[in-house]
């Protein structure tokens, strides 16, 4: 397997952990005794991974420089995959929330050590592929939360679904691991002098952080508040609120499945203005729909607004972190990049449904979205700072190693 698959398969299992954990929160909040009206509890449990993900992330650059990418990669991987079972043996909200931190940091660093191997297999090829392999993500995710759906209609338990998901996930990854280009560790201290513990984003790197910051800010409110939206605010039933969520989710996972040719076509600086202009489109129809009330236009309209979002910031996070890979100067320093644009970008994975529930608490939700829209053309004028992900014209193809 060539290491472009073997890169893409360890994205695929990275999202189908999530996509097992998703699809089985019912049953969660049934083991620790949540069911019912204790339901809303179970928050305080989801939050845990995000904490845990940006606590950790800053010192992932230092165990991908001091292991090497291929083995921090695996092992880091491992970690979130037992702590999918970890969790289905976790009897209290308490206890819940200690594993669902442990999953969040594995989770976390993870995503930093394999964004990094994606980039350094990009740069090997000399052509965009981060916005298909976060494509891959997706579809992990997806399969594998059909499965865990598959699994609970038939009255499987969460437990027998996570350890199976556990086992499957721990050989795959173990399979594609081994093809990916081999990397020596660090091993002499005199040599790890230049490595920082611990990174936090400054300069261009804060800069790039801060646009992926506006795009998973409108990604994580697009995906919470969608269906709501539809149903609060636009008077449609629960079916027609679940649409406007596929249809983001679907114009999303479309965009970066197809986003790496319109990258390689125009550049990462064009590309992320026109599709941030399709963004600011959507966002403009949401508040529009919004504004003018139940009716089925309205409903029509804010269903393609929510679409042209999902298209308007499919590419903007992996050009993202392939722009702060590109612009380290070594193998060493570029998951520490990676992880300064991602401790800033997925903040706002944390932060946006708070502070999205919080502005509709005290305006409306039409509002909400309007800031929303305010951050994607903030995004659109900000493309400039990407130019670095211009893998197709800013240096030559490196050889590829197994």
């Amino acid at each position: 397997m060539s290491p472009r698959w073997s890169v893409a398969t360890i994205f695929a299992v990275h999202g189908s952990i999530s996509g097992s954990l998703a699809a089985r929160m019912p049953w969660i909040a049934d083991h620790v005794g949540l069911a019912g009206g204790g339901v809303g509890k179970l928050g305080y449990a989801l939050v845990m991974p995000s904490v845990g993900a940006i606590l950790t992330m800053p010192f992932a650059g230092r165990v991908v420089h001091r292991l090497g990418g291929r083995r921090a990669t695996l092992l880091l991987l491992t970690g979130w995959a037992l702590a999918l079972t970890l969790i289905s043996f976790m009897p209290t909200l308490p206890t819940l929330a200690v594993a669902m931190f442990l999953a969040g940091a594995f989770a976390g660093t993870a995503d930093m050590a394999m964004n990094a191997e994606g980039i350094a297999v990009e740069r090997q090829l000399g052509r965009s592929i981060m916005s298909s392999l976060h494509g891959g993500w997706s579809i992990g995710g997806f399969l594998a939360g059909g499965v865990g759906w598959l699994l609970a209609h038939n009255d499987v338990s969460g437990r027998a679904n996570f350890i199976g998901a556990t086992l499957v996930a721990i050989v795959v990854a173990v399979w594609a691991c081994s093809y990916l280009p081999s990397q020596t560790p660090v091993e002499d201290e005199e040599e790890d002098d230049g490595a920082p513990r611990f990174a936090l984003p400054k300069g261009p790197i804060l800069i790039i952080g801060l646009v992926g910051f506006a795009a998973i800010f409108a990604e994580a409110a697009s995906a919470d508040w969608s269906a709501v939206y539809l149903v609060n605010r636009l008077g449609a039933g629960d079916a027609t609120g679940a649409v406007a969520y596929a249809c983001f989710a679907g114009a999303m996972t479309l965009g970066r499945l197809t986003g790496d040719a319109v990258v390689r076509r125009w550049g990462p600086v064009p590309t992320v203005r026109v599709a941030g202009v399709l963004g600011v489109l959507g966002g403009v129809l949401i508040v529009i729909a919004g504004v003018a009330g139940d009716s089925l236009g309205a409903k029509i309209a804010a269903i393609g607004g929510f679409a042209l979002v999902g298209i308007g910031i499919a590419v903007v996070v992996p050009l993202a972190f392939a722009a702060a890979g590109h612009s380290a100067e070594s193998t060493a320093t570029r998951a520490h990049a990676i992880a300064g644009v991602a401790t800033v970008s997925y903040g706002a994975g944390l932060a946006a449904p708070g502070i999205v529930g919080g502005i509709a608490n005290l305006t409306s939700l039409t509002v909400s979205f309007a800031v929303v829209t305010v951050l994607i053309l903030v995004m659109t004028l900000a493309a400039p700072a990407l130019r670095s992900a211009d893998i197709v014209h800013s240096r030559e193809p490196e050889s590829v190693t197994a």
